[in-house]
């Protein structure tokens, strides 16, 4: 195996068990929330991001692979890029504690979380995750993949979710409960 293999292989093992414990703290938290009271938010675009991002979990290896797979150009930049992306992401994960979750859930009469990444920016994580996106395709070259992934991520985020959280974070405010 080539060093560009085993570091596509060692690469995708540590994404797909990120995600897999990501997805379980999830879960966790989401129990823990509803038993606070919270309110989950019906989300019928939310199965669009488990497609693209189990489509970008397929499409970079592949398109690595058949690439070569070759290192691309930059390949160290994109892979420190990779690295603090995933601090930046696991800092906003930590700041939320018990709050992080996958689905919008809304905790009436919580504060906003201001802590953290989050005293910088609203969505520290969307913005980890876009990055991700593309620092790992980038480094082996799988441009495509990036491009095509971070397109779509941008418009679900800008044009989806973002708005529905946003709503909801009003709404709950508000008083109001749909």
């Amino acid at each position: 195996m080539t060093p560009p293999a085993g570091l596509l292989i060692v690469l995708l093992v540590v994404i797909v068990s990120q995600r897999v414990s990501e997805l379980r703290l999830a879960r966790r938290n989401l129990d823990w929330a509803l038993a606070q009271g919270g309110r989950l938010v019906e989300e019928p675009h939310y199965f669009l991001f488990f497609v693209l991002h189990t489509g970008w979990l397929l499409a970079w290896p592949i398109e690595a692979w058949l690439r070569g797979p070759e290192l691309g150009g930059l390949w160290w930049l994109w892979l420190v890029g990779f690295v603090l992306t995933e601090v930046l992401r696991y800092w906003a994960i930590a700041s939320l504690g018990k709050r992080w979750n996958t689905k919008i859930v809304v905790l009436d009469g919580e504060a906003r979380i201001e802590t953290g990444p989050y005293r910088f920016i609203s969505h520290p994580n969307y913005l980890a995750v876009a990055l991700e996106l593309i620092c790992v395709p980038m480094i082996f070259g799988a441009w495509i993949t990036a491009l095509v992934c971070t397109v779509l991520n941008a418009a679900l985020l800008l044009g989806l979710r973002i708005p529905a959280e946003v709503a909801a974070v009003r709404e709950a405010s508000e008083g109001r409960h749909d």
